[in-house]
């Protein structure tokens, strides 16, 4: 009924306007719904101010799906344009992006390593290097101490040092951890009395929409399967290579995700001996469904998930501190269940030239500075 275009504009246009009511949410810390917390209602200024996220935020993302489109079409793929996939929950009550991101189709196989190369990297490249630009001005043009005390005004009687006293329960914030190039940002570029706390990084939109990019672009640069960063794995060492670090990186991440999570039981006198023995078990289970694809065999793939489990159990009582980030499970549940951790065969296998490795390794060190162990904590 529509034509790809028309359906291109309208889902980017949804998605711009979505993005941009969870923008004003996350700039504020209110919603647009009251929901009985007799809160200040949002209206047209807020909104004005929700554009400070969207538009950056929905900017790198379309700068890193054209990467991939306009490279596809270069080596005449059947690409679709970017879908753009809207998802605001203020409705509920809860904090949402406004977008579960966008992606691009291929209708068509590439050919050869090199084209898999090329537009496996392009993407991320691209979108890596507009995040670079949003985070130089964020950090470049950071608003006084005034700007986050007009959101918070219960800190302002603590002055420069209000974080040594309004986290007594900082379980209840948001933080979001650093990465090495938000580290960069904040050492040599940010005025370090502006600086805002991680647990007050979303109230600030264009430092907001430049950590979520980094966080895109690391999450795409994992070189596992048919990720970016697996399709860079693939054409730069091979299938036979791919097939075994592929694995051996999503089982690693996997693994890292659930530390800390099982509890620890005792058979005689735990009182919520249950409880605990049921959690284990839908841990042991998601792991199970996660890892379900990486061997043939039923029994090895059971065998891989108890040995993830119980290494992972050790782990809690010999080092109960050591926690790893609970939110990647869902993404390793995903990534191992349904996008699959292994790659296609191509027709043509010429590796690649100096050149292409070369930006391999500069693949490889984006995603070191991308990527944030606890990005959301």
């Amino acid at each position: 009924m529509f034509g790809p275009k028309i359906k291109f504009i309208f889902f980017l246009l949804l998605t711009l306007f979505c993005t941009t009511l969870a923008g004003a949410e996350w700039i504020t810390g209110n919603f647009w719904f009251d929901f009985g917390q007799k809160l200040k209602p949002l209206g047209w200024p807020e909104f004005l101010k929700g554009l400070q996220f969207s538009i950056p935020f929905i900017g790198v993302l379309t700068v890193h799906e054209f990467g991939h489109y306009l490279v596809a079409r270069k080596y005449k793929a059947d690409v679709t344009l970017p879908f753009y996939i809207p998802a605001w929950l203020g409705f509920l009550g809860m904090q949402s992006l406004g977008t579960m991101g966008a992606f691009i189709s291929l209708r068509s196989k590439l050919r050869s390593r090199i084209e898999y190369f090329d537009v496996g990297l392009a993407g991320p490249l691209a979108g890596f290097i507009a995040a670079l630009f949003l985070l130089w001005y964020g950090y470049s043009h950071l608003p006084g101490l005034d700007y986050l005390f007009s959101i918070h005004p219960e800190y302002a009687k603590f002055g420069n040092n209000y974080a040594d006293f309004v986290y007594s329960n900082p379980g209840q914030n948001l933080f979001l951890g650093k990465s090495l190039l938000i580290q960069f940002f904040e050492t040599y570029v940010a005025d370090p009395a502006l600086i805002p706390n991680g647990y007050e990084l979303m109230h600030y939109p264009f430092l907001f929409a430049g950590y979520l990019a980094l966080f895109v672009t690391a999450l795409n640069l994992l070189p596992v399967g048919q990720l970016d960063g697996g399709h860079i794995l693939f054409s730069a060492c091979g299938s036979k290579l791919h097939s075994v670090i592929s694995p051996i990186v999503f089982c690693s991440f996997l693994f890292y995700a659930g530390l800390g999570a099982p509890m620890p039981v005792d058979f005689r006198y735990d009182a919520f001996l249950v409880s605990k023995m049921g959690e284990n078990l839908l841990l042991l289970g998601v792991i199970y469904i996660s890892v379900s694809k990486v061997f043939d065999k039923v029994s090895s793939n059971i065998a891989l998930a108890v040995s993830i489990f119980g290494l992972q159990y050790i782990i809690k009582i010999l080092m109960p501190d050591l926690v790893g980030n609970q939110g990647w499970i869902v993404f390793g549940l995903i990534l191992g269940r349904f996008l699959g951790i292994y790659h296609p065969e191509v027709e043509d296998n010429k590796p690649l030239g100096f050149v292409r490795i070369l930006f391999a390794v500069l693949a490889l060190l984006i995603l070191i500075t991308c990527f944030s162990p606890k990005p959301f904590g």
